[in-house]
């Protein structure tokens, strides 16, 4: 597929290190320079310098021949203008990001269907659903839920007092006819591995692993572990994402204290937020906020705008007490070092911005994709299809790719967790965790 993404920030230089690791033909066009040249020399794709609302700068990206195009830029107008000319290049696809709320209400006389889209993605929203699909999951580090919500691959951190530390991979599938679930991969330092029987899970790993979604209760038992729903919450910043997230916790029974030092903002807070109480303090002010309370909260999720404040606090709120932190970033480069300090979950909007696109794109005999931030890998749902060699045949004897692993076989509505010998059948869903080299592999795999 030929795919011409416009701006290279985080979100257009992670889409386009993606798809062009899949094969794709990736076009990318910015108008900084520099941008531009450092990416050239790091990516195998096509660079333009120029401004990709040009209809000239677009044509000479090769318009008329594009499959799917793709504006990410910072700026919500040169987005939408270069949308609108792709339209009329006829280019079959177009996703666009935009920050402007406006765009994204029904009757708006811009929005994603009078635009002629087919994804209008805003990453503060994309944010703060995923910081609203986290909270319950207190003591997993990352939680993503697959076929409809009956499979979940959680992450967690291993201590030196868990049960399963020092377990061999073959030593825990012994005990599996109790504990249904399968660990997919062990994050030991930046090495993400696939494990195999003879594989040690240490002290100071982090896994992931897959499950039954009504079986997370007596996983955390296994793992001497028990997520509770926090009771108090305090958000760090009342910007998009905060308001967001404080509007959604509202419906529920928290106490929900949202921090914002602009007192302007504060005010047109409190005439959108009827239950949360609005502390106007400075997110770093640790006198002020444990007179408030902080020591004793369950979560503090920090979503400042600056990347500065959102660490300082979260770092400020767990030396006080606080049980559990969410720090949003934009350097997602930053990500695996915030948790060694001792961040619990660090988001990048932005990355998750390019996770939700990258769904979009990976559609057919790909049901849904999950972005791992903490390594290069993705969790992928993709449907069996039907090929003689299939038939019959255990998962052992397919040859599936080294660098992946099946983590739940979805079929007719039952969650099988597979060993070697469960066999594939037409029409399921494959549940399947991949290191980002391998994915191209799994494609072909699963190729009708």
């Amino acid at each position: 597929m030929r795919i011409i993404i416009v701006g290279a920030g985080e979100v257009g230089s992670h889409l386009s290190e993606s798809l062009s690791l899949e094969g794709h033909e990736v076009v990318l066009i910015d108008r900084n320079t520099e941008r531009i040249r450092y990416l050239e020399k790091k990516l195998d794709v096509l660079t333009i310098v120029g401004n990709g609302a040009s209809a000239q700068v677009l044509e000479h990206g090769g318009i008329k021949d594009t499959d799917l195009f793709i504006a990410v830029t910072d700026i919500d107008e040169v987005n939408l203008v270069a949308s609108i000319l792709a339209r009329e290049y006829h280019v079959k696809h177009r996703v666009a990001r935009v920050r402007n709320e406006e765009f994204l209400s029904p009757g708006s006389p811009l929005n994603e269907t009078r635009l002629g889209l087919d994804l209008l993605i805003n990453p503060d929203r994309v944010m703060a659903e995923e910081i609203l699909r986290l909270v319950d999951l207190s003591e997993a580090f990352d939680f993503f839920e697959f076929a409809d919500g009956q499979v979940v691959l959680l992450g967690y951190r291993i201590k030196e007092n868990n049960p399963i530390c020092g377990l061999t991979m073959q030593e825990l599938g012994e005990i599996r006819g109790i504990y249904d679930f399968v660990i997919v991969s062990i994050l030991r330092g930046n090495q993400a591995l696939i494990p195999r029987g003879p594989d040690v899970i240490e002290a100071g790993d982090s896994i992931y692993l897959t499950a039954r979604r009504s079986e997370i209760p007596n996983v955390e038992y296994l793992l001497n572990l028990s997520s509770k729903a926090p009771k108090r919450i305090f958000i760090i910043g009342g910007g998009r994402v905060g308001s967001l997230v404080a509007r959604q916790m509202e419906s529920r029974r928290v106490d929900v204290r949202l921090v914002e030092k602009d007192s302007d903002r504060c005010q047109k807070l409190s005439e959108v937020l009827e239950k949360t109480i609005l502390l106007n303090l400075d997110g770093m002010d640790s006198r002020e906020l444990l007179e408030e309370g902080i020591d004793r909260a369950d979560l503090v999720i920090a979503v400042t705008g600056d990347d500065d404040v959102n660490i300082l606090s979260s770092l400020l709120a767990k030396h006080h007490g606080t049980a559990k932190c969410i720090t949003r970033i934009d350097r997602p480069d930053f990500i695996p070092l915030l948790e060694k300090l001792g961040v619990d979950m660090a988001l990048s909007p932005r990355l998750l911005a390019a996770g939700t696109i990258l769904k979009f794109v990976r559609r057919g005999s790909i049901r849904a994709v999950a972005n791992i931030l903490r390594v290069d890998a993705e969790v992928l749902e993709m449907v069996v299809p039907d090929k003689p060699h299939f038939r019959q045949q255990p998962i052992r004897k397919l040859r599936f790719p080294d660098r992946a692993i099946m983590g739940a076989v979805v079929r007719k509505d039952r969650v099988l967790i597979p060993t070697g010998d469960t066999i594939l059948e037409p029409k399921d869903d494959v549940i399947i965790f991949a290191l980002h080299d391998a994915i191209p592999e799994v494609e072909l795999f699963f190729e009708p």
